[in-house]
């Protein structure tokens, strides 16, 4: 459909509306009717030529057969299509034979919209079309309505037509009617002060994608194929893969059977979706309702090619209780096999961000892949995503162990950068992922990377957010740099296009901690053994409810008589106590621990002294010595936990004090092989790694870590991790090791690492030359204003 035929198209719908439905409905609510009858009028203009015979064949099967049970495959038969109505109306009828009385025109339109088959009532259902035609009927425009959507001067169905003048009316492809359909969704948001929707991909982007996934396996399509989208929309991919298949590549010598699945969350979409799957003669029971994140709707099923616009950006918090519990990932789909850095395998999460569900979708598809065994092309992916599906989540969340997943299994084929603004709804950078486990020979263990970015021309007028397309010789363009794996530089400044082949490790990256040795002085002081008094995560409510009511505190009772008022407090300091927390802060026994801290930090003062100790260890062994003395002096015997507590609160870390040590052990034999072993180094290295010689041959010392100074290095996986400290680390901070358990494996991709070309700022002189070439052509304005000579206003000096 051109554009000025999709306009036309627009506008008359639009005006029903406006003509219509005016002071009927508020202007937000005129989609709720204009949707489906759109729909309605598109399935009952394809019925139209053979009602007549269906009408015959139901008298056939009344009447001659004495069928209690009507034969719905003969009724599709003589409609020709997967659906049928039984009642003897149509929407031209109906408004021809139309009285005055609504509530008979109503009773007719029901009859109608009950005469239809199971598949379509299902539809009439989701747009809730019985409720909208009686409200309507009650508000006298039902036939207003009608009038308008059987018009001559409109088609909406998928075949030419002429109007009474004998003008030609182009078909509506399911595409078109896409178009169509999200033109009517965007101007009622807009009326409505809502954002667009989320369902419709362009024209172009969709061939682009059709290109990318079929061209390369043109000459092995398997006779039988199944295409699935699981967030099909109103389903412009399906039909669009369908019709390029059809078209690009027909089979000569024997029928091709294409299978179109999808499932879709969106209602009114949906009923779009499956009306056009009937229009078309697919199976309509192939496309679902509801979420494709909740419920696996195809579980066991495989399928040959997917392509997608997954929702991004969007979140899945209110799915979350069907995949996730707690921490547990519960849906199979969503988890990934991968190795830790010391090779050993694991089971780990592969679900990003609650806030942005995008990368679930593509892990949906993922699991919908053919083994290679299954099909002779195995299965081949189109996914569009934004920004964050490349680089969102460090090393070891869930985005991350998705982006390894797919590249450490060999599936990710290419990555195409598309210009801003391309879609209706967004005007953010959007990217196409392709993926395919049968990866042609000469891709295994590649990616390419193509940024397209530069590569579009303009609309003449914006839709939405949409000010530019790509060109037929622009998909053609892309499609030969992808097939042909071509490098393409470009240069700083320039436009078109760049691509560049990487190795999948290229990808990858070792995030590892840096560790600092930890150093400690320490000093009891009434100031620092105060703050005992309080738990840290609760200290302001504590301080204060200490400041109103002091040591009555301890006694019982007092808490629970000021409960109302404690509260109240916290409420007005929207301090945002959850219920554990409020329950800890009005505990008897949290405050009565806390005074024991107290009570034990004035023991130590008492026979420790409040001297400052520089050498932690040495202060640390006379606190231990000391609290054994108390536990057989009087029973009070502090857990780790609460020594920790003290020791904490009376010292802080002072870079001139000593090294806090962890401990000393011996490292001989064995023992020794083994941890070199494990850490892949020379006993001479041992120190990058935490462990110092000291004494006598074989011991080693430990240090306990800063949590403050710990840093972490993302070193690519190409480059020794060892090799990175030396060179990147050990220069600039010498008490620095290596704490190599903590690796982990992350991949991200940055198109911008790769194709951002610095332009050099320009000369001084350069820029001088301007600003004097500006202050002349200002000095000539004001002298023309003044009506002075130029000389004269160059020569006045300023202030």
């Amino acid at each position: 459909m051109n554009q000025a035929v999709h306009n036309k198209l627009v506008s008359f719908i639009w005006s029903i509306a406006d003509d219509c439905l005016r002071d009927v409905y508020v202007r937000g609510k005129y989609r709720d009717v204009i949707l489906p009858m759109v729909v309605l009028r598109r399935l009952d203009a394809l019925l139209e030529p053979s009602k007549d015979a269906v009408m015959e064949e139901l008298a056939f099967q009344q009447n001659e057969m004495k069928l209690v049970e009507l034969d719905e495959n003969a009724l599709r038969s003589v409609s020709g299509y997967v659906f049928h109505n039984t009642s003897k109306w149509t929407l031209t009828k109906l408004f021809k034979t139309a009285t005055n009385n609504q509530q008979i025109l109503l009773a007719n339109v029901e009859e109608y919209l009950d005469g239809y088959s199971s598949n379509v009532k299902e539809i009439i259902t989701k747009f809730n079309l019985k409720s909208q035609m009686r409200h309507m009927a009650s508000k006298d425009v039902l036939l207003d309505v009608l009038e308008k959507f059987t018009s001559p001067t409109i088609n909406l169905t998928p075949h030419e037509a002429e109007d009474p003048d004998g003008n030609r009316l182009p078909a509506l492809t399911n595409l078109g009617m896409g178009y169509v359909f999200e033109e009517l969704i965007r101007k009622f948001n807009e009326e409505n002060n809502e954002e667009a929707g989320e369902h419709f991909t362009p024209r172009e982007v969709i061939e682009l994608m059709t290109h990318l996934v079929f061209d390369s396996v043109k000459d092995n399509l398997p006779p039988v194929m199944t295409i699935y989208d699981p967030a099909c929309g109103s389903g412009g991919m399906l039909t669009e893969s369908q019709n390029f298949i059809d078209e690009k590549y027909p089979n000569s010598d024997t029928h091709r059977d294409i299978h179109l699945y999808g499932k879709e969350i969106n209602d009114e979409t949906y009923a779009i979706c499956k009306s056009d799957m009937m229009i078309k003669g697919n199976n309509p029971a192939n496309i679902r309702p509801g979420s494709t994140l909740s419920t696996d709707e195809f579980a066991g099923t495989r399928f040959d090619f997917m392509l997608s616009n997954p929702p991004y950006g969007k979140s899945w918090s209110g799915e979350q209780k069907f995949i996730k519990d707690g921490g547990d990932v519960l849906d199979q789909r969503f988890k990934v096999t991968l190795e830790d850095y010391w090779g050993t395998k694991e089971t780990v999460d592969a679900t990003p961000r609650s806030s942005d569900g995008q990368l679930l979708f593509l892990m949906e598809m993922i699991g919908k892949m053919k083994p290679l065994g299954e099909g002779a092309v195995g299965s081949r992916i189109a996914s569009v995503h934004n920004g964050s599906s490349l680089f969102t989540g460090d090393a070891g969340s869930g985005e991350s162990n998705i982006r390894r997943h797919i590249i450490e299994n060999d599936l990710l084929e290419a990555i195409i950068q598309l210009p801003n603004n391309l879609f209706y709804n967004t005007g953010i950078t959007t990217y196409i992922w392709l993926l395919s486990n049968n990866k042609p020979e000469h891709q295994q263990g590649k990616v390419q990377l193509i940024d397209a970015s530069l590569l579009y021309r303009k609309l003449r007028k914006n839709l939405g957010n949409k000010n530019c397309e790509f060109s037929p010789e622009h998909i053609t363009e892309i499609t030969d740099i992808y097939l042909n794996m071509t490098n393409i530089d470009r240069p700083a400044g320039g436009d078109g296009i760049a691509a560049q082949v990487f190795d999948n490790r290229d990808f990858g990256y070792h995030k590892v901690t840096i560790e600092r040795p930890d150093r400690r002085m320490a000093q009891f002081s009434q100031e620092h053994i105060e703050t005992l008094r309080f738990d840290k995560s609760l200290r302001e409510p504590m301080e204060w409810i200490f400041q109103q009511w002091g040591a009555a505190v301890y006694e019982p009772g007092t808490l629970k008589a000021h409960e109302k008022d404690i509260l109240k407090w916290c409420e007005e300091r929207d301090l945002n106590l959850n219920t554990k927390q409020r329950k800890k802060l009005l505990s008897p026994d949290t405050w009565k621990k806390h005074a024991t801290l107290v009570k034990i930090a004035n023991y130590l003062m008492e026979t420790i002294g409040t001297d400052t100790h520089r050498d932690y260890n040495q202060f640390k062994n006379l606190v231990d010595q000391e609290l054994k003395t108390l536990a057989k002096e009087s029973g009070i015997k502090p857990g780790a936990s609460d020594k920790n507590q003290i020791l904490n609160a009376v010292s802080w870390y002072d870079e001139s004090a000593e090294k806090v040590t962890r401990k000393v052990e011996k490292l001989t034999g064995d023992k020794l092989g083994s941890l070199l072993s494990h850490l892949g180094c020379q006993q001479v290295d041992l120190p990058d790694f935490g462990y110092y010689p000291i004494g006598k041959p074989g011991e080693y010392i430990t240090y306990e870590s800063n949590t403050d100074l710990r840093d972490s290095e993302s070193i690519p996986l190409v480059d020794d991790i060892h090799d990175f400290f030396l060179e990147e680390v050990k220069p600039h901070v010498a008490e620095a090791w290596i704490n190599l358990d903590s690796v982990k494996i992350g991949y991200e991709i940055s198109f911008n690492k790769y194709f951002y070309k610095h332009q050099p700022l320009r000369s001084m002189e350069d820029v001088a030359k301007d600003i004097v070439m500006l202050e002349r052509e200002a000095e000539g304005v004001i002298a023309e204003i003044l009506g002075i000579g130029v000389e004269d206003v160059s020569g006045v000096e300023s202030d």
